[in-house]
């Protein structure tokens, strides 16, 4: 639950013509910063920081100390998390859309390892995992600046036994490099290193400001040579674009090397806000898709049930190549449940 950081200006006189405090952006939220290609950072006081697996529908719980993203990945699930956001905080509505303001408009959670230190009771976990970064990346830019997700993890090193999972795009992780390390040795940690593509190129097509692949990886070669235990995210597999058997195995085999201890993935998906950012874009990078896309998606979110099958029998295959088990801590995070039985081709036909 979310409320607008209250303004601290005191009470201005009838008709004050030049206030001299600069004026709050829709819902109250308060400026911080602003980059010079025009996106913005904006605060919200929070009462509390952990998503519940009953709210996200979601086997875990869940904790981001930003909603929006500069990365600006075309293809991002997370960009109605923005509208919802501002939805349960009242007071007027966005004006830009969902999808664009997920990425122009940058809520940042100042007081979130404050608040995590006073409301965390892991009895309350039950035993389920947390994941930091479900919604957007915790290690985006904006986290050289208010090193939000380093408070995050600094609180939690005050407890003991918890399953705790990261996942993020940026070798900004190795910056806490000390501090994921202490984590590891009080809790069961995860770090999931996220990568859709090793073609650098086809890469900067899909995700406008990420980082390039090679930096991904050395950042997971650093922490698993660390001693934590880290993997590759293969998320999302975009149809006919990154889900080739090439494609794939070379993400394993660059995992391996890595020393990565285990590899998974999940099919695109595209919420309602994801939608009107992805399928335009589609359509100007890869026009040859695009009523394959708008036929396979109609009216749904996921990629069709025998589409995700057959991409979980080619990442099953690939594991036993390279040696990576089948037991993942936190594969319902990103793989829905599959019958290894089901029948299907990839996308309308193999790819």
């Amino acid at each position: 639950m979310t409320r607008p950081v209250p303004s601290t200006a005191g009470p201005k006189p009838q008709l004050d013509l030049l206030p001299s405090a600069p004026v709050a952006p829709p819902n109250g939220l308060v400026p911080l910063d602003r980059r010079a290609r025009g996106t913005e950072f904006l605060a919200v006081q929070v009462r509390s920081v952990l998503n519940s697996p009953a709210a996200t529908h979601m086997p875990f719980w869940s904790l981001n100390p930003y909603v929006g993203c500069e990365f600006g990945c075309t293809y991002c699930y997370a960009r109605d998390t923005h509208r919802y956001l501002v939805e349960r905080m009242g007071g007027e509505v966005e004006t830009l859309p969902a999808w664009e303001a997920f990425e122009r408009r940058v809520i940042v959670k100042p007081d979130i390892a404050d608040v995590l230190a006073r409301t965390l009771e892991p009895a309350r976990l039950a035993g389920s995992s947390l994941v930091i970064g479900t919604a957007t990346d915790p290690y985006q830019p904006a986290e050289r600046k208010f090193r939000l997700t380093r408070r995050v993890l600094e609180a939690l090193l005050a407890y003991r036994g918890l399953t705790l999972g990261l996942i993020t795009k940026s070798p900004l992780v190795t910056r806490d490099l000390v501090v994921l390390r202490q984590l590891s040795e009080r809790h069961q940690l995860e770090v999931n290193i996220s990568l859709a593509t090793l073609d650098a190129r086809l890469a900067r097509r899909l995700e406008l400001r990420s980082p390039v692949p090679a930096a991904r990886l050395r950042a997971l070669a650093k922490l698993t040579g660390a001693g934590i235990r880290a993997g590759l995210l293969i998320a999302p597999i975009v149809p006919c674009v990154t889900d080739s058997r090439a494609a794939l195995d070379a993400l394993f085999q660059a995992a391996r090397e890595a020393g990565a201890h285990y590899v998974v993935g999940s099919a695109l998906r595209l919420g309602p806000a994801a939608r009107h950012r992805f399928l335009p874009h589609l359509a100007r990078e890869f026009p040859e898709l695009a009523q394959r896309y708008a036929r396979h998606y109609a009216g749904r979110t996921s990629a069709s049930r025998d589409y995700q099958n057959a991409l979980a029998r080619r990442l099953r295959a690939l594991r036993r190549k390279y040696g990576f088990g089948a037991e993942d801590r936190f594969r319902p995070l990103i793989t829905p449940d599959q019958s290894p039985d089901a029948q299907g081709k990839l996308f309308d036909g193999h790819h």
